[in-house]
């Protein structure tokens, strides 16, 4: 049984797609720890109903090395095998990239490479697509490298950008797209069946 580590910063909707495939047997695993740094977000709420243990950890007014040490020790207390950024709104130093080196995954709200790095997230990256005229859009989850949004892709999952979207539009289409895709992955990755360096797997339209 995979041991999961979750890294939230919001109200923990992808999160909780993790948790009821979990619970559903969907994925050979159990979420241990959820961890946020921001105090009573609905992810650590979502953790504690899980009985999971739930962690506030504050970057304020510490350096982001120690900031990052105390996620490190919690996860690592609780033995996680695989951490998975869902919603967590930080940027990682090299250091702690390097310790979970392959064993860290994020979900990002478009289909990468496209739309991401600094500054693409929320409805800044769903207002990017609109704007460009795409056609379609999507989420994506890749490996978490020092690069923003630079690791390599797992898989895609596309939704069709539709006439008259607002960036609201888009972003709940998206967002029920990450519901599916997240909790797949994390499947694969508990069965053994995807690794770094292995192809991107592109899924249709849904």
């Amino acid at each position: 049984m995979l041991r999961i580590g979750v890294l939230a910063s919001g109200g923990g909707t992808d999160l909780q797609s993790i948790l009821d495939a979990c619970e559903s047997g969907q994925i050979d695993g159990r979420v241990v720890v959820v961890v946020s740094n921001v105090q009573g977000v609905g992810a650590l709420k979502r953790a504690a109903d899980y009985d999971a243990r739930a962690v506030f950890i504050d970057h304020r007014g510490k350096s982001r090395s120690a900031h990052e040490s105390e996620i490190a020790w919690e996860l690592d207390n609780a033995g996680v095998e695989l951490v998975v950024l869902a919603g967590y709104l930080r940027m990682f130093a090299k250091k702690f990239v390097n310790k979970y080196k392959n064993k860290i995954i994020n979900i990002h709200p478009a289909l990468l490479p496209k739309y991401g790095g600094k500054g693409m997230h929320g409805l800044n990256v769903h207002r990017a697509v609109l704007a460009s005229g795409d056609s379609e859009s999507g989420c994506s989850v890749h490996y978490v490298t020092e690069e923003v949004d630079g690791g390599p892709v797992i898989a895609r999952m596309k939704v069709p950008v539709k006439k008259g979207d607002t960036p609201e539009t888009l972003q709940a289409r998206v967002l029920n797209a990450e519901h599916l895709l997240l909790p797949m992955v994390v499947r694969w990755i508990a069965e053994g069946k995807v690794y770094p360096g292995g192809k991107a797997i592109d899924l249709p339209q849904m």
